[in-house]
């Protein structure tokens, strides 16, 4: 899997040559310490590496240009130290294919009171050449990061911190390869889509695969590493002697080897299956796909690719972040007065990043399949914000749908349920969230996360160029629902443009 310290973002100032060499030499010279102060900071988790100072309509060009191929480039960081002229910056910026963040700082973080002259004036005029910038990008309808605020501060750092991670995941997605293990689950409509316009409109690709060409992977696998990772199991988990005994848990063993050894060999950062179509497999994959997803694998159940997808960039997205991030599913409802709360879970496959404490190994039947009880990994989530994410092809455009809620304690345990599952309360409430949800077309899979934030997801989508659509505490359905039909004219009127 791709780490976040692979990736650079480059640091590129904008001035002219109206002020002057020396100007000139002390813009460059600020830039280095600016861009070497952001590399080194903790909330950055990228390398930041300084480019130039650009002065003139070439020097932008090529800087552009340079970025769109350098595939360790994953995003610029654009900074106007003085004013430079925004009509240098139209052939760049329209070629540019690469993430944009407009970090509106200036080198000093206060005004010298009795020491400001025009000459300090001249050479930090951030405020001035930060706005001329603005309106271009905004003329070009450049989709694009704005951050506010002093270079040292630590907000400023975190959030172009948190958009690195969202630049970088939105650059491995653009080079996954998504395997559809079977197809889709019959007759079930939300998890289907244009996979040439998900293409298209994100870079990852979706292609279907037989059983059989995971099954010979499985058939391949040796007693000795399906051995070794069962001690794995047992050194990882709580996990009871029966269990261990069974041999349903070397089934399910061998079974992520082989997964494993597909995925790893065709290149892919995710993949879905379905029950509907296990045809050579002993049992559902459910331990293999909870470890398989805690690896950064992105996973869909019942074929759908844009789960997996969306997923596997938020895996990227949440490295060395605490809670984790899983495939996630709305189960069923805990209507009470007052309050009520979804449990989210899944038939197995939910990934153990989002676990409190050690989770359980068990085995236990699963009425639904036709195949041997399946071992899993079960256990609770922690009490905390997070959300629930959808990605939604509407037949006309791609949607982003982003619930708010916060993960609660169940009442009491769940002796019964062998799976791993999650209470929350949806912000604002229940009745307002899935009414919302369920006028947007939400799907019932999501990407659930106690890592990343809307914020994160609202990057996403201005990077991708598609509708982003939130539910949060202050969501009123009748303004919730006359937004939908806004967003529907202006999605038809200037999708093309974007």
């Amino acid at each position: 899997m791709s780490k976040l310290s692979n990736y650079n973002v480059w640091f590129v100032t904008g001035s002219q040559h109206l002020y002057g060499d020396e100007i000139l030499k002390n813009v460059d010279d600020h830039s280095k310490i600016v861009a070497k102060a952001l590399n080194d900071s903790s909330d950055v988790p990228v390398n930041v590496v300084y480019k130039s100072v650009v002065t003139t309509p070439d020097q932008i060009t090529k800087v552009c240009q340079d970025a769109n191929v350098d595939e360790n480039c994953i995003g610029l960081v654009l900074w106007m130290h003085t004013f430079s002229p925004a009509k240098m910056w139209i052939r760049g910026l329209d070629l540019l294919k690469k993430p944009v963040v407009h970090f509106h700082t200036q080198f000093n973080a206060e005004i010298p009171w009795s020491e400001i002259d025009m000459d300090f004036m001249n050479e930090n005029q951030s405020a001035h050449g930060g706005r001329e910038f603005g309106f271009m990008a905004s003329r070009l309808r450049k989709n694009r990061k704005v951050i506010v605020g002093h270079w040292k501060e630590e907000k400023a750092q975190k959030a172009l911190g948190n958009w690195t991670r969202v630049a970088a995941g939105w650059h491995v997605l653009q080079r996954t390869k998504v395997a559809r293990i079977g197809d889709n689950m019959r007759e079930v409509a939300v998890t289907e889509g244009d996979k040439v316009e998900a293409q298209i409109r994100f870079g990852f690709s979706v292609n279907g695969f037989g059983v059989g060409d995971v099954t010979k992977y499985i058939d391949q696998i040796q007693s000795a590493d399906i051995d070794a990772l069962v001690k794995e199991y047992a050194d990882t988990y709580e996990i009871t002697k029966e269990t261990l005994n069974n041999p349903n848990l070397k089934d399910a063993a061998q079974i992520e080897l082989g997964m494993r050894a597909f995925l790893e060999e065709g290149g892919f950062g995710a993949y879905t299956d379905t029950f509907e179509n296990l045809y050579g497999f002993k049992q559902l994959p459910g331990i293999a796909s909870q470890r398989l997803m805690a690896d950064g694998y992105g996973f869909g159940a019942e074929g759908d690719w844009k789960t997996a997808a969306l997923l596997h960039a938020a895996k990227v997205m949440d490295e060395g972040l605490e809670g984790g991030t899983s495939f996630m599913e709305d189960y069923t409802y805990d209507f009470r007065k007052g309050r009520s709360r979804v449990l989210g879970s899944h038939m197995l496959e939910i990934c153990p990043s989002i676990a409190s404490g050690k989770a359980r190994c068990e085995i236990h039947p699963l009425g639904i399949g036709g195949k041997d009880d399946p071992a899993r990994l079960v256990f609770n989530v922690d009490e905390g914000p997070a959300i629930n994410v959808s990605l939604i092809d509407m037949g006309t455009r791609f949607r982003l749908l982003v619930n708010e809620v916060d993960t609660v304690t169940p009442d009491q345990d769940l002796p019964n349920l062998p799976v791993a599952r999650v209470l929350w309360d949806p912000k604002p409430d229940l009745d307002i969230a899935a009414s919302s949800w369920i006028h947007a077309g939400g799907a019932h899979h999501t990407v659930f996360s106690k890592a990343i934030t809307t914020d994160f997801i609202e990057d996403f989508a201005d990077m991708a160029g598609i509708e982003l659509v939130v539910i949060d505490g202050d969501t009123r359905l009748r303004d919730f629902k006359d937004s939908l039909k806004w967003n529907e004219v202006y999605y038809h009127l200037f999708q093309n443009k974007m």
